[in-house]
C-alpha cells in the first residue's frame, strides 16, 4: 500500500438543487437496479433508501443502512465518466458496488478540481484524488468501528462494506457506523490499496445510467422543462464575415404562440471573455414562443437583413504582404483557402525544433521524397442538438444542460449579467455527445440573455441547420513531408512544414522527432472569419493520419515492412534519443506496435494485401491500428480493424473497449466522408443530406481490441484511438487501389478512381 496525504478537509459541497418538473438528474447504479427488479418479480424486498445520510467527505456518503452514493464529478459526454469514475472512490471505500448510488455532482470549485469533460485527462487527472476520496471514507468507517468494537483499528478488516474483527467474531456494515464516523476528524493521511488488490477496478461494470437510457427516460438537456418555460431559438448571419443588419418581425409576432422577436449581442465588446466563449456569431435574431414547432415556423419567416461586417471586411495579412481572401471582402472561400495552404508553407513557416544538419543532409540526399496532406474543416454534428435552459430572475441564474465546461461558463455569466458566482447555479446533465464542440459555452451565455430579457424560464435550442452553419469547426490544415535518402536508401533527415487555417496541427517533439539526427520541423498559420475550436483529438486527429502515411510510402520507398521500419526508428529514440524534448516514451510506443503486429497476425509479407498499419501517441496514450478492407463497386468496405492500447491501468474494460470501438469508427469516417466547405463565407453543408457522416453498413465488420497491461496509472483514451486509424484507412487504401491518397475526405478521390483496382 502507499500512504498519500488526504487535504480534503470537512467543507460539505452539497447544494441544494431542485427543478420543478425535472432538471438534476439522478443516475442509480444498474446493478442495483437490475437486482432490485429481479427481487420484485421474486417477491421478495428490494433495496431500500437510507433514512438518513452521513456525509464523509465531498466525494460520498453513507446511508444508515449501508448503502453509498458517490457522485461523479465530471461531466458525462458518454465517455462513462460517471460510472468509472466512482468505480474508483469504491475500490479504495470496499463497498460493494451493488450498494452504491451514483450521482451526477453539482459545480463546486471549492470541493472538485477540473470539473471538465475535455482532452481525455478526467480519469488520469481524477485517479489519485478519487482513490484518496474512498481510503478516507474507509478509514474513518474503520476508526469508528474501532470505537465501538474496543478494538485496534489496525486489526480490522473491510470487505463489500462490512468492517470485521477476526479474533472477537464481530463485525459492523458500513451503516451502522456511518453516522459516528460523520463526527470524526479527516485523517490527515491514508493508505491506498495495491494494484494487485483491486476487485472493482479493472472489472466490467455496466453503465450507471444504462436503464434510463434504454427506456427513454430524461437524462438530456433536451429532456428538461419547469412549468411556464417558453422555447427560444436563434437566428444568425447567413456566412462568416457578415453581421444582423436590421430585421422586420411585426408579422412573425402575430403567428400563433409567438411571445416575443427581439435581438441579443451575446458578447458585447466590453466584456472580458472566458477562453470558452468562443463564439460565431455575437449580434443573433431571438424567436421566442411556446412551443418548439411554433417558433420553428416563425424563425423561418422572419425578415432579416445582413450586412458586410466591418470588423471582417478588413483585409487577413497572407504572407508578407496583405491580401484578402477575396477581394477583402473577408467572405472566405474554400478553393482558396487549399490554393493558400499549398503556396504559404514555404514562406511563412516558423522554425520549431531543428535537431543536427537537416539543410545540409537534403543537399547532399541521393533522393528526396517530398509529399503533402490535407483536410478541410469539418463540424462536430452532436447527435443532441445543442440546448441550454435558462431561468434568470430575482438576482439569480439557474442553467441546466449539456456542457463540458461549467466551471467557465459561470464565470462567463458572471461577467454578462454582473451577477455573483454564488447567486449562479449551472448544473450538468448527461450529453449527447460533445467532440469538443460543447466545450465552448455562447449558448449558454445566449440563453441566459434570453432568459434574463424575457424575465421568464427559457429552453433555447438550435436546429441541426444551426449549429452546423455556427462555426467552431475543425480548423483545415496542410503538412507537407520531406525525407532524404543517401545511396545505399539509408534515411538522413527528416523535415515536417505544418500549417492550417487559423491553427497549425504540428507536434513538433513527436515521433519520429528524437529518432533521426537530422530533423527540421515548421509551422505556420492563416487567418480566417471562420470560428475553430477543439475537435475530438485536437490537431492530432489530422497530423497523425497524414504522418503515418509519410511513414508507409517512406517505408515502401526503402523497401522496408512499414511496422519494422518504425520499430527501428523507435528503437534508435529508445537506446540514443536525438534531444531532450522528447515528449513519447519509445518503449511503450514499440510495444503497441509489436502487439498490434502480433495481434493481427501481421508477416512481412503481409503487405501484398489491402492491409494497413498506423500508430500515434496523443494525449498520454498510446494506440496502433492495423485496417483490413477491399473494394466493391468503388466503395469501401472494412473487413476488420486489430487496436492495441497503452492507456495504463483500464478501470472499466467493457466501457475501454466501447470507447476504442467508437473512437476507431470516427476516425474513419471523418476521413473518408465529411468535409465542410465555404463558398463566398457561406458554408455550403447545413444538414446531413450534404454533409456525410459514417452509415452503419460502412462501419468495420469487426473492431478487435487488446489493452497493454503495464500497471501504470491511467492516462487518456477518449481521444487516443481516434487519429491513427486514419493512417491505417489511407494505407490501407494504396493497398487496395495502388493509389496513395493524400487529401481529405477520401472519398472523393475513391469514387474517381479507375475500376481496374488491385484486388
Amino acid at each position: 500500500m502507499s500512504k498519500v496525504k488526504t487535504g480534503i478537509g470537512r467543507r460539505s459541497f452539497i447544494k441544494s438543487v431542485s427543478l420543478a418538473g425535472g432538471g438534476l438528474v439522478i443516475g442509480f447504479n444498474w446493478m442495483a437496479c437490475k437486482r432490485a427488479a429481479e427481487a420484485e418479480a421474486e417477491g421478495t424486498a428490494v433495496l431500500e433508501m437510507p433514512d438518513e445520510w452521513f456525509e464523509l467527505n465531498g466525494y460520498l456518503k453513507v446511508g444508515d443502512n449501508g448503502v453509498v452514493t458517490i457522485f461523479s464529478p465530471n461531466p458525462e459526454i458518454g465517455q462513462n465518466v460517471k460510472t468509472s469514475m466512482p468505480m474508483i472512490v469504491a475500490e479504495e471505500l470496499d463497498v460493494d458496488w451493488n450498494n452504491v448510488v451514483v450521482e451526477q455532482a453539482p459545480l463546486n470549485t471549492d470541493v472538485f478540481t477540473r470539473q471538465l469533460a475535455g482532452g481525455s485527462q478526467s480519469i488520469r487527472q481524477g485517479w489519485e484524488t478519487l482513490r484518496m476520496a474512498g481510503a478516507t471514507a474507509r478509514q474513518m468507517l474503520v476508526m469508528a468501528a474501532a470505537n465501538q468494537m474496543e478494538v485496534p483499528a489496525e486489526e480490522l478488516t473491510v470487505e463489500n462494506g462490512v468492517i470485521s474483527h477476526k479474533n472477537s467474531d464481530q463485525s459492523l456494515g458500513f451503516g451502522e457506523v456511518a453516522g459516528a464516523a460523520s463526527k470524526l476528524e479527516v485523517p490527515t493521511e491514508v493508505e491506498l490499496k495495491n494494484n494487485a488488490d483491486f476487485r472493482i477496478i479493472g472489472t466490467s461494470r455496466k453503465n450507471v445510467d444504462a436503464k434510463k437510457i434504454v427506456t427513454g427516460q430524461p437524462l438530456y438537456g433536451l429532456d428538461t422543462y419547469k412549468d411556464g418555460m417558453l422555447i427560444a431559438m436563434i437566428v444568425q448571419p447567413p456566412a462568416f464575415g457578415m453581421e444582423l443588419k436590421s430585421m422586420d418581425a411585426d408579422k412573425v409576432k402575430e403567428m400563433p404562440g409567438i411571445v416575443d422577436v427581439f435581438t441579443i449581442d451575446t458578447y458585447p465588446e466590453d466584456m472580458e471573455k472566458e477562453w470558452s466563449d468562443v463564439a460565431a456569431f455575437s449580434k443573433l435574431a431571438v424567436v421566442v414562443g411556446e412551443s418548439t414547432w411554433q417558433v420553428l415556423k416563425a424563425k423561418k419567416a422572419l425578415n432579416v437583413e445582413w450586412d458586410l461586417n466591418p470588423e471582417l471586411t478588413k483585409e487577413i495579412e497572407i504572407l508578407e504582404k496583405s491580401a484578402g481572401m477575396k477581394d477583402a471582402t473577408g467572405l472566405e472561400n474554400t478553393d482558396i483557402h487549399y490554393s493558400l495552404m499549398a503556396d504559404v508553407g514555404s514562406k511563412k513557416a516558423e522554425v520549431v525544433r531543428k535537431d543536427g544538419e537537416p539543410e545540409k543532409a537534403f543537399e547532399n540526399a541521393a533522393r528526396v521524397i517530398e509529399r503533402s496532406y490535407t483536410c478541410p474543416f469539418l463540424a462536430h454534428n452532436t447527435m443532441e442538438p445543442m440546448n441550454f435552459f435558462a431561468d434568470v430572475s430575482g438576482g439569480k441564474a439557474e442553467l441546466v444542460g449539456p456542457i463540458q465546461t461549467p466551471e467557465y461558463a459561470e464565470k462567463s455569466i458572471q461577467k454578462r449579467l454582473g451577477m455573483e458566482l454564488e447567486d449562479i447555479d449551472v448544473q450538468m446533465t448527461r450529453m449527447g455527445g460533445g467532440f469538443g464542440r460543447r466545450l465552448y459555452g455562447h449558448f449558454l451565455v445566449e440563453a441566459a440573455v434570453i432568459s434574463e430579457k424575457m424575465g421568464k424560464p427559457i429552453k433555447l435550442v438550435y436546429t441541426r441547420e444551426d449549429d452546423m452553419t455556427n462555426g467552431v469547426y475543425r480548423p483545415a490544415y496542410h503538412v507537407t513531408y520531406r525525407a532524404a535518402l543517401d545511396g545505399n536508401n539509408n534515411l538522413t533527415a527528416f523535415h515536417v512544414n505544418a500549417g492550417g487555417i487559423p491553427e497549425s496541427p504540428l507536434f513538433a517533439n513527436r515521433f519520429p522527432a528524437g529518432a533521426l539526427d537530422n530533423y527540421l520541423a515548421e509551422s505556420w498559420t492563416l487567418d480566417s472569419n471562420i470560428s475553430v475550436g477543439a475537435f475530438r483529438a485536437p490537431r492530432s486527429n489530422f497530423i497523425a493520419g497524414a504522418e503515418q502515411s509519410f511513414l508507409d510510402e517512406l517505408a515502401e520507398e526503402m523497401g522496408k515492412d512499414p511496422i519494422e521500419f518504425r520499430l527501428e526508428m523507435l528503437d534508435r529514440a529508445k537506446n540514443d534519443p536525438v534531444g531532450e524534448e522528447n515528449d513519447y516514451d519509445p518503449a511503450r510506443y514499440a510495444g503497441v506496435l509489436e502487439m498490434v503486429r502480433d495481434k493481427s497476425g501481421w508477416t512481412s509479407n503481409s503487405s501484398t494485401g489491402a492491409r494497413g498499419v498506423s500508430a500515434y501517441y496523443c494525449h498520454n496514450s498510446y494506440v496502433a491500428q492495423i485496417l483490413d478492407m477491399s473494394i466493391e463497386n468503388n466503395e469501401p468496405v472494412i473487413d476488420k480493424v486489430v487496436c492495441a492500447v497503452d492507456c495504463g491501468i483500464v478501470v472499466n474494460p467493457d466501457a475501454a473497449t466501447n470507447m476504442v470501438e467508437g473512437g476507431t469508427i470516427d476516425g474513419i469516417g471523418h476521413a473518408l466522408y465529411s468535409e465542410m466547405s465555404f463558398k463566398e463565407g457561406v458554408p455550403q453543408m447545413s444538414n446531413f443530406d450534404k454533409y456525410q457522416l459514417i452509415r452503419h453498413k460502412q462501419a468495420p465488420k469487426a473492431i478487435e481490441v487488446h489493452f497493454v497491461e503495464n500497471g501504470i496509472d491511467p492516462t487518456g483514451l477518449g481521444e487516443p484511438p481516434f487519429p491513427p486509424v486514419q493512417g491505417a484507412l489511407a494505407n490501407a487504401l494504396y493497398k487496395a487501389t495502388g493509389q496513395r491518397f493524400y487529401k481529405q475526405p477520401f472519398i472523393n478521390q475513391l469514387k474517381n478512381t479507375s475500376s481496374d483496382l488491385k484486388t
